[in-house]
């Protein structure tokens, strides 16, 4: 008996663990055909980000997404390409004005039975809502010959805040993925990918 009930329990158990990943809003922009390929280095589109162990968490997840769409990443100032990477984190607030946890309901009926009047109050135990993590990831693919930017991409997600999902390290793999997804993208338009 004891087996089965442990048996009947572990698909609940691994559904748990289980992570929601939400959906990530893509925007790309690029001057034309994207075929070429070459050698990029992956630098910080500011100089203060670029030690940061959160900074090389995005780094090496665009890096990862260069190779597997055709680029040769590469160290130093002899590339062809530079992908300038730029990261913004912040959490937003759900509660949206300080509403109350209590709520209060009216309502009456009439009929053939009768008639009543109703009061109902809702208490709501389970706390305020987790704030919510924003995360954005900005790429720019620039020709090292003359600086032009020759593709931009911009990806966002939301996840509760001390979810896995909301982990640097797992925002940041799926962000890069979805940005570079069928790169190099339609040219201005926003997607959404999951």
């Amino acid at each position: 008996m004891a087996k089965w009930f442990a048996l009947l329990l572990t698909p609940l158990a691994l559904a748990g663990c289980a992570t929601a990943v939400p959906p990530v809003e893509v925007t790309r922009f690029h001057i034309g055909d994207q075929a070429g390929r070459g050698s990029i280095a992956v630098e910080p589109l500011t100089l203060s980000d670029d030690t940061s162990i959160e900074y090389r968490s995005y780094a090496a997840a665009v890096g990862r997404e260069l190779q597997r769409i055709g680029f040769t990443e590469q160290a130093g100032t002899g590339t062809q390409y530079i992908a300038s990477v730029n990261y913004m984190r912040g959490v937003r607030d759900t509660m949206g004005g300080g509403r109350s946890p209590v709520s209060v309901g009216v309502g009456g009926a009439t009929g053939s039975y009768g008639s009543g009047v109703g009061v109902g109050i809702g208490i709501n135990l389970s706390g305020p809502p987790k704030p919510i993590v924003v995360t954005q990831l900005n790429v720019q693919i620039k020709r090292r010959s003359d600086r032009t930017v020759i593709w931009e991409g911009r990806a966002v997600t939301e996840v509760k805040e001390g979810t896995a999902a909301a982990q640097p390290g797992m925002v940041a793999s799926k962000l890069a993925e979805a940005l570079f997804r069928d790169f190099p993208g339609v040219s201005g338009q926003t997607i959404k990918v999951k």
